[in-house]
């Protein structure tokens, strides 16, 4: 079991609500965390900005990652969207078993499984 965590980060709670379901209803993540409000400060077209954003972290298995960021980038309002995988090299072995047990579909395995 390869677990990740996925940090993303959206333009409101809303925006983040709505990433998150679709993500949990979907089985892509077990898990969506939202955080927020916070303040991001980056440089767009050669200027710096400053907004608001909230940040999500999906728990999921690295297999079902490439479905995530699809999922995400479809519904995500930024034309480039902060997605990146953070892997998980430890933890509480029944909540990692949690995870992987509800990002899979009965029908599904992941290949070379």
């Amino acid at each position: 079991m390869n677990i990740q965590m996925v940090y993303m980060t959206a333009s409101g709670v809303e925006e983040a609500r709505t990433i998150g379901r679709t993500l949990v209803a979907g089985r892509l993540a077990a898990c969506v965390n939202i955080i927020g409000p916070m303040t991001a400060i980056y440089r767009w077209e050669g200027a710096i900005q400053e907004e608001a954003e909230v940040v999500l972290i999906a728990k999921t298995v690295a297999w079902k990652v490439p479905q995530l960021i699809e999922a995400v980038r479809r519904m995500h309002s930024y034309a480039v969207p902060c997605i990146v995988t953070l892997p998980v090299t430890g933890g509480h072995q029944p909540f990692l078993d949690w995870v992987a047990d509800e990002t899979r579909v009965p029908e599904e395995s992941p290949e070379g499984v």
